[in-house]
């Protein structure tokens, strides 16, 4: 495809879901699947996979796929009575752009409530995941419009598996001075502050960093990422641990060593929205 085409839907698969793959002139690629809107591959260009993807994921109508890049919307976790992680990480989208631009290959996903979705919550709404990826960049745009005549309220993420050699000997830096809620099984204390400037993980982690309004950096031997958002306030800081991997089905018992999620999110003040109005939140991820 040339640049500036008018838009047009490239479909492949991937392991046998729909997906819709991207690839900039420069050979940086990703694929999104139709399933959640889920980005499960992202390689910059003259480099290696920067997302894990569980080898024990399940895929198909109503699955939760563990890896990657899920989609969460409008309920973070079990902080409400719908379906953990809420409604749209399970259900189909539509890919509706794929067109290279000034050397970015970007692809627009959407999706639109419907009888099923207003079963668990009673709310018009639309939904656009926008990826753009070009050298060493990944961006991901969530975009969230009220289609309907009631206000409502909600929360979000972009749930990022980013995958490391071993979470035991990286560091996070640029948290520091920020309130956290610890939600690890063992913590001792349920809200704390990011007093250092580097966070390193000795166990099981679960944290909400609330108002963070600094890019972040993953560091561990041999490479070095950076982790930017707007319009998301909060990061979400989770790696199971041993025991906590154990516990569940769609992870390989020893592969908590070979993730950190760092996810951009808003939860602690969830987003109002008016009818008529449209919020967006970006992740900005760099190799």
């Amino acid at each position: 495809m040339s640049e500036d085409l008018n838009p047009a839907v490239v479909l492949g698969s991937f392991l046998g879901q729909p997906a819709l793959r991207l690839r900039a002139p420069d050979g940086a690629s990703a694929t999104v699947l139709l399933h959640g809107g889920h980005v499960v591959s992202w390689i910059p260009a003259g480099g290696e996979e920067q997302l894990y993807l569980s080898p024990s994921a399940n895929y198909g109508a109503g699955a939760a796929i563990r890896g990657g890049v899920p989609v969460i919307f409008p309920q973070f976790n079990e902080r409400g009575p719908l379906p953990r992680h809420g409604l749209v990480r399970t259900r189909s989208w539509q890919a509706t752009e794929s067109v290279l631009r000034a050397g970015h290959a970007i692809g627009v996903l959407r999706f639109t409530d419907d009888i099923a979705t207003r079963v668990h919550w009673p709310y018009r709404f639309e939904l656009e995941l926008t990826v753009s990826l070009a050298g060493k960049e990944l961006d991901l745009e969530l975009a969230v419009t009220n289609t309907g005549d009631k206000p409502f309220s909600f929360q979000a993420a972009l749930h990022t598996y980013l995958r490391c050699i071993d979470p035991t000997k990286l560091q996070v830096e640029g948290l520091q001075g920020c309130d956290f809620e610890d939600n690890a099984p063992d913590a001792t204390h349920k809200t704390g502050q990011q007093w250092g400037d580097v966070l390193t993980l000795a166990g099981p982690i679960d944290r909400v960093y609330r108002q963070v309004n600094r890019a972040l950096t993953l560091r561990e031997i041999g490479r070095k990422a950076s982790i930017a958002m707007q319009g998301f306030d909060d990061v979400v800081i989770w790696n199971p641990g041993e025991s906590g991997a154990a516990k569940i089905a769609d992870l390989p018992d020893d592969d908590w060593q070979h993730f950190l999620c760092i996810e951009a999110a808003r939860i602690a003040e969830p987003v109002q929205l008016a009818p008529g109005e449209e919020w967006a939140g970006m992740q900005h991820l760099r190799a």
